[in-house]
């Protein structure tokens, strides 16, 4: 395993990472879920992600149970959770300084810790001013409740806010961005984000690294029953594998494939090298449904080094999306 500076920051993160997002309590149980974490550990990843929206709270529950009885040392590991969804009531969500204190504590109870190493705003709040959230996760890295934090989907120029205003109080800015990355999706972390890379040191964790699963292959052929776009709840996923867009993609996919088996890998070994080939990302968060899929996925550290200037350029033309670069004016 590779292990990663998470921006500019002294932390470092496993390159490839594991999270409990539509797998945990909605997809598994505990025991396959302790497995998958269990096969990721010895893989060499330190860092677990997860969210208080994650199945209503149900993801931390369950990580945390898998961690009291995993006997792994808690300073080996990087764990993180993000606030923005956390329950029903009026001031139950958002990034408000009242919900990021109890949202924090509550997410602390269901992990049963007393810190997380990271901890993110999964949204930006337009409701709340960036400079109260700032304060707030300011408060919290204080109290000894994270070690970091930062942001998740948030433009660049709102994340630029709020570290200007961390600089101007005297406040801990925000030290990583959790964004949506994979071959379909480039423009933000490749293009908008690259002035924070520069100017702040913004790391990286990204997700969706296999774009919902459609770079595997296994949806070519249509949905098949059993996967997480046929859960309730996430019907909005289908667009995706639907449509003219999607048919399109799917070609691609094929294509993609065809040279995954020219290299004797997987098409999601491919999807996750290609995305640890990119210097801005610090981490690739994995999921699994099966200890079997985090073996496999953890050999596209070993798949990276294959992805030579050649392989990378005939990528870029099965592709054919990489962002314009921003007009230079200096």
């Amino acid at each position: 395993m590779e292990y990663r500076s998470l921006g500019r920051s002294g932390l470092k993160i496993s390159a490839l990472s594991f999270g409990a997002w539509v797998t945990f309590s909605d997809q598994i149980g505990e025991g396959v879920a302790a497995a998958c974490m269990k096969a990721a550990h010895e893989a060499g990843v330190n860092f677990f992600d997860n969210a208080e929206a994650y199945a209503r709270g149900r993801a931390e529950i369950m990580m945390g149970d898998i961690l009291k009885k995993s006997g792994w040392r808690r300073s080996d590991l990087v764990i993180s959770t993000k606030i923005f969804w956390g329950g029903p009531g009026v001031n139950d969500r958002g990034l408000s300084r009242k919900h990021i204190s109890e949202g924090t504590d509550a997410a602390l109870l269901r992990l049963q810790m007393e810190y997380v190493d990271l901890l993110y705003c999964h949204r930006p709040d337009l409701e709340t001013p960036v400079g109260e959230t700032v304060w707030a996760m300011n408060q919290v890295i204080r109290q000894g409740k994270a070690f970091y934090w930062g942001t998740s989907e948030w433009s660049a120029r709102q994340i630029a806010e709020a570290c200007y205003f961390a600089k101007q109080e005297h406040l801990i800015p925000p030290t990583m961005e959790q964004p949506q990355y994979n071959m379909f999706t480039r423009e933000r972390v490749e293009k908008e984000y690259a002035p924070l890379y520069r100017d702040f040191g913004i790391g990286t964790t990204i997700w969706s690294p296999l774009a919902g699963g459609l770079l595997t292959g296994k949806y070519e052929g249509g949905i098949p029953p059993g996967t997480r776009v046929s859960l309730p709840g996430y019907e909005w996923l289908r667009e995706r594998y639907e449509g003219p867009e999607a048919e399109v993609r799917k070609g691609k996919v094929r294509l993609l494939r065809a040279l995954a088996d020219e290299l004797g890998i997987t098409p999601a070994q491919l999807a996750l090298a290609w995305c640890l080939k990119n210097p801005n990302v610090s981490s690739v968060i994995t999921g699994a449904s099966r200890p079997e899929q985090v073996v496999e996925n953890m050999k596209a550290m070993e798949a990276a080094d294959r992805l030579s200037p050649d392989i990378m350029g005939r990528i870029e033309t099965i592709l054919d999306n990489k962002p314009a670069p921003e007009p230079n004016f200096r």
